[in-house]
């Protein structure tokens, strides 16, 4: 017999793939992969385009039974009444916006920061920065008001390309999900509402449509051209954690493009610091969540600084001793989102004749990168969540240095999934729930889990705090 087969996409800042999976064992039948264009500021017409070009490359969608959509969060696409883009989209990593999510926050408090921090952790769950959609729709409002003035609807990267996948494309057919409307800034993971009247205070008084949100495993259309149901998909955290299957007591920690650390729980979290983010995961639960924008391109940029590959550079960490010899990089080389400094620029601390090493330098890269995320890691327990275990996905977590030097740096055990697509699986595992019309998610077994131990280095943390607290004020 022909298995049923779904197809799950994740759309994300760098390319797009498209995973082709057994509905009912979730084994892996076809992949296909399209690079999307650089930049912060993206025409979504290139995530159709890169999206029609991945689902060839793996072979066809023809003979699935549904695919969901997972994405990159925050993107900000407008289009207006007749349904097309009004400007290209500003990515979750486009920090023009910092400005305009300072006013929001003193807006909202009547001219008192703390007081606007609190009515905003208190209102959607988080407090604007840079990445939100709800801040770069105040920068349109400010920047480009006759663009504002035309928008008739806002959505997310994976809204848009839903929708575009959709047999019906009016703009009341747009449809998003818990896990990536809550990260907008005006919809709210607690009581499941929109605020309008804070989208309103971004668009400086105009109000533009937006997605209904759909249930958890909502059939929300049909693919086009087929008979494929069309899930509601979500956000790339919610969505990799579905393909995780983390479960209440997980942390994740995600080592893409971004850094991202996130814990699964049954109870909706308001950090009035902004730290942590009160999202929504893709199953009902909540998603309480931090972000860095320095991740991956740390060892990029440590390895081309260098002149070696992701091996060598590898090798050279685990060359040196822990500590680097007091060497210490703060890697804030593209701004940062946490801690909130979106100007700042990345910082050497602690170069000598004897750490001016190849492998001091390696070895500062990879541990100041693992000590951002632990710092992470903390604001997220400070909210009350606990941790039976650490999921390190992610590009970089294929780093045997990352591997090897994130447990003593956690000071947790760390479990590494087998490389693959975890968001594009989620969207996969989510799709096939709306397949079989279940009460929960299908449980697709997870083999190839390695497990990493060490003993805590608390050193290295405290080293790294002493220099990053001269390095934050920047």
């Amino acid at each position: 017999m022909t298995p049923r087969l779904v197809a799950g996409v994740d759309t994300s800042t760098q390319a797009c793939k498209v995973v082709v999976r057994d509905a009912e064992t979730g084994e892996l039948v076809r992949f296909g992969r399209a690079p999307h264009p650089p930049g912060t500021e993206v025409s979504p017409s290139a995530w159709e385009t890169a999206f029609t070009a991945a689902a060839e490359a793996a072979g066809g969608l023809a003979d699935v039974g549904a695919l969901s959509v997972g994405g990159q969060q925050h993107g900000m696409v407008c289009l207006d009444e007749d349904g097309a883009v009004v400007r290209d989209a500003l990515l979750w990593n486009d920090v023009r916006s910092a400005g305009a999510a300072a006013d929001l926050i003193t807006e909202l408090g009547n001219g008192d920061e703390a007081v606007g921090r609190q009515a905003w952790a208190d209102a959607v769950g988080v407090v604007p920065v840079a990445s939100f959609t709800g801040s770069k729709l105040r920068w349109l409002a400010d920047a480009e008001p006759g663009n504002a003035d035309r928008t008739a609807a806002v959505c997310l990267p994976h809204d848009w390309l839903t929708w575009r996948l959709a047999r019906d494309r009016g703009l009341g057919d747009l449809v998003t999900d818990r896990g990536d409307a809550s990260g907008t800034a005006y919809w709210s993971a607690r009581t499941g509402e929109y605020r309008y009247d804070l989208l309103e205070l971004a668009m400086r008084g105009r109000r533009p449509a937006v997605p209904r949100v759909a249930g958890p495993a909502e059939q929300v259309g049909v693919l086009a051209g087929t008979s494929a149901a069309l899930g509601p998909g979500t956000g790339d955290n919610a969505a990799a954690a579905l393909g995780l299957a983390a479960r209440p007591g997980d942390v994740i920690v995600s080592i893409g493009t971004s850094g991202v650390v996130s814990a699964v729980t049954t109870t909706a979290v308001a950090d009035v610091t902004g730290t942590v983010a009160g999202f929504a995961d893709a199953t009902g639960n909540h998603l309480p969540l931090i972000a860095t924008l320095n991740a991956a391109r740390v060892l990029d940029a440590a390895a081309a600084m260098l002149g070696v590959d992701h091996a060598t550079l590898s090798d050279l960490a685990l060359s040196a001793p822990s500590g680097a010899g007091g060497l210490v990089l703060v890697p804030y080389l593209e701004g940062e989102r946490t801690p909130n400094l979106p100007h700042a620029t990345g910082a050497v601390h602690g170069l000598t004749l004897r750490t001016a090493t190849p492998a001091h330098v390696a070895r500062a890269a990879v541990e100041g990168l693992l000590c951002g995320l632990a710092d992470g890691m903390d604001a997220v327990l400070a909210q009350g969540v606990t941790v039976e275990r650490v999921l390190l996905i992610g590009g970089a977590a294929r780093s045997p240095a990352v591997q090897q030097l994130a447990p003593g740096i956690f000071g947790r055990p760390v479990v590494v999934p087998p490389p693959g697509e975890s968001v594009a699986d989620g969207a996969a595992r989510q799709a096939a729930w709306v397949l079989s019309g279940a009460a929960s998610a299908p449980d697709w077994a997870q083999p190839g889990l390695q497990a990493f131990e060490s003993a805590p280095t608390p050193a290295v943390r405290e080293r790294y705090a002493e220099v990053r607290g001269r390095t934050d004020g920047q």
